[in-house]
């Protein structure tokens, strides 16, 4: 069995199983830095991204032009000594071009619509390709100290938000900073002194926004953790719904569930308030400058320094000026859900990866599989070692057993063996090869691991099996099967080897899963072998059918064999007996057994009565 250890935060951990840490809610990093992050990944579809600032440069030139138009075509109507005078032609002439720049706007409008859907796909395309890339490097224990669930929820939920927000936010943005630009310079040449008192609401705007934005930014921010917990919990509900079904657990898993939901809901009642109070008071503080622009700009129209279609006009522009101000803050909610997202998805991205230093020329080919343990020490966390001064050296094709009580290292061997966790001390060679001078690839292609819990992914029993070797022909995957036992009842199974297996292959029995597993190992033909506890969920009957695979499979190789049935090891070259971290006594059956230590207590508690 695995060893409890500890994660980085102090949560008990096995070191293989998936689902006994919790998150806990980490200090958000910067927004801006995040920000700039986001940017560039968004940067980096050139075309896309230079095409969609094109269209909205079109956009607001078009945008900007209207209200001129407007403006000339209103001052196409005069009143002049109490008559009225209309320029029927010139009116005439501003409404057909005015008609002419709505409709290009709707059409650019459209193709801008295109290009942001596009540049959001390959942006979040990207990212994904990213996150799933730097999700396959990191070392396992930060597998063993992250809820799986919300590892999921940060490649679905949170990539999703970045999606829609770059899609629905990205050329708003844009057309917002060209519009201001745009619309501040018109301004300024309509006139200066109302443009100031226009900027006075802008300042207005800033301090209101800045107020809101502490508020919004922990909800949005605890909102995305909070939805990772509950993918988590229903991952594990879903994964061992045997187990809460047969503790009769389902109100409780609802309780908790309840629990999740509840705190989801007044998070995201606060985030969605505080997000939704940003656009009424952007349209309160831009319904305030447009009084301000109509009473002084009737005032100074009173006083012939402007005409009345340059009011409209400059009505007009300063709504402009401040719709993109008021556009983000009305799409802050979801910026924000897209910012917290995104510090998520760089947390995975960041985090560290597997170290690979090997550069030996290590061939897995000519691996003999000898073996060196020599003083190794090793805790999961520090200041409380798993293993201390342990020794231990397996000449090549020895078949070792390792046994010992549950927790007394035997799995860490395995794992420090693997390299899915580096040594505190000590040294770990293979034919005389250092660990670590040994790169990790061809490590691992050298040593073919069958594990109590079985791992089959959805495709054919022959998709499973090739996974031991890719490359293989069909003829190879079958004779791996009979090696393995397992080709009778596949021959049995209407579609064969073509057979599709559902999540998990629950489809099979616990028996034929583990029969699949070894077919895998023997196709693999490595040349160390590792079985952990791999007959202790089957039954005698498939055990023996097990048993005789080994004993072919395991000729001329160097196995390690970890096993709690102590029946199934007697044959054993050397049984290695582990206690409290250090080899305690080592030899074959009759030599411990007639030794009486640790080995004798082990067996006589396994067969009290059968044997003296």
């Amino acid at each position: 069995m695995a060893e409890p250890q500890l994660g980085p935060k102090g949560l008990t951990r096995g070191p293989g199983g998936p689902h006994g840490a919790r998150i806990t809610m980490e200090k958000p990093q910067n927004g801006m830095q995040t920000l700039k992050k986001l940017l560039t990944y968004i940067g980096k579809s050139k075309y896309l991204f230079f095409s969609l600032l094109g269209v909205m440069l079109i956009i607001t030139v078009l945008g900007l032009a209207a209200p001129m138009i407007q403006q000339v075509a209103i001052d196409c109507i005069t009143v002049t000594d109490g008559h009225l005078t209309v320029d029927m032609q010139g009116l005439f002439s501003n409404l057909i071009i005015l008609a002419v720049v709505y409709a290009l706007s709707s059409v650019f409008t459209y193709l801008q619509g295109i290009f942001s859907a596009r540049l959001s796909q390959f942006t979040v395309k990207t990212m994904r390709h990213d996150l799933f890339e730097n999700l396959v490097r990191l070392p396992i224990k930060y597998f063993d100290t992250h809820k799986h669930g919300d590892l999921m929820s940060r490649m679905t939920n949170d990539v999703e938000n970045i999606s829609n927000t770059v899609s629905q936010s990205i050329g708003s943005l844009i057309s917002g900073v060209l519009t201001v630009i745009g619309s501040f310079v018109i301004m300024l040449t309509y006139s200066p002194l109302l443009t100031l008192i226009s900027l006075v609401t802008i300042v207005l705007t800033i301090v209101v926004s800045s107020i809101m934005t502490k508020f919004m930014r922990k909800y949005f921010l605890r909102q995305q953790i909070l939805l990772g917990k509950i993918n988590g919990h229903v991952e594990e509900m879903v994964t061992g719904y045997r187990t809460v079904v047969s503790y009769s657990k389902e109100k409780d898993a609802v309780k908790e569930f309840g629990e999740l939901s509840d705190k989801l809901r007044k998070c995201g009642i606060k985030a969605q308030i505080c997000g939704g109070m940003m656009g009424p008071l952007m349209n309160c503080i831009s319904n305030f400058s447009f009084v301000l622009i109509a009473a002084f700009g009737g005032w100074f129209s009173i006083q012939g320094l402007i005409t009345v279609g340059t009011i409209q006009a400059f009505i007009l522009y300063s709504k402009q000026f401040s719709r993109p101000i008021n556009e983000i803050a009305n799409q802050y909610a979801n910026i924000q859900t897209a910012i917290a997202g995104a510090e998520r998805i760089f947390e995975v991205m960041e985090a560290e990866k597997e170290p690979d230093f090997g550069t030996a020329d290590f061939s897995p080919e000519k691996v003999k599989g000898a073996l060196c343990f020599k003083d190794v020490k090793f805790g999961y966390v520090e200041g409380e070692p798993v293993l201390k001064d342990f020794d231990l050296k397996v000449e090549p094709g020895q078949k070792i057993a390792i046994v010992g009580a549950t927790g007394s290292g035997k799995t860490t061997v395995v794992n420090l063996l693997t390299r899915f966790y580096e040594i505190d001390g000590g040294s770990i060679t293979v034919d005389g090869y250092d660990l670590y001078d040994i790169p990790k690839d061809a490590l691992r292609r050298s040593i073919a691991i069958v594990l109590q819990d079985t791992v089959l992914f959805s495709g054919t029993i022959e998709d499973n099996i090739r996974y031991g070797r890719e490359n293989a022909a069909l003829d190879e995957i079958k004779a791996a099967a009979a090696h393995a036992n397992a080709d009778e009842f596949i021959e049995r199974l209407p579609d064969g080897y073509q057979t599709k297996l559902s999540e998990g292959g629950s489809n099979l029995s616990q028996g034929q899963r583990q029969l699949l597993t070894i077919a895998r190992a023997v196709l693999a033909d490595p040349k160390i072998l590792i079985l952990d506890e791999a007959t202790s969920s089957v039954d005698t009957r498939t055990e023996m059918n097990i048993q005789s695979a080994m004993v072919a499979l395991m000729k001329n190789r160097t196995s390690l064999i970890i096993a709690h049935r102590l029946s199934t090891i007697q044959d054993a070259d050397m049984i290695v007996v582990i206690d409290a971290g250090v080899v305690a006594e080592s030899g074959n059956h009759e030599e411990l057994i007639a030794k009486r230590g640790k080995y004798y207590q082990l067996y006589q508690t396994q067969f009290a009565g059968n044997e003296t």
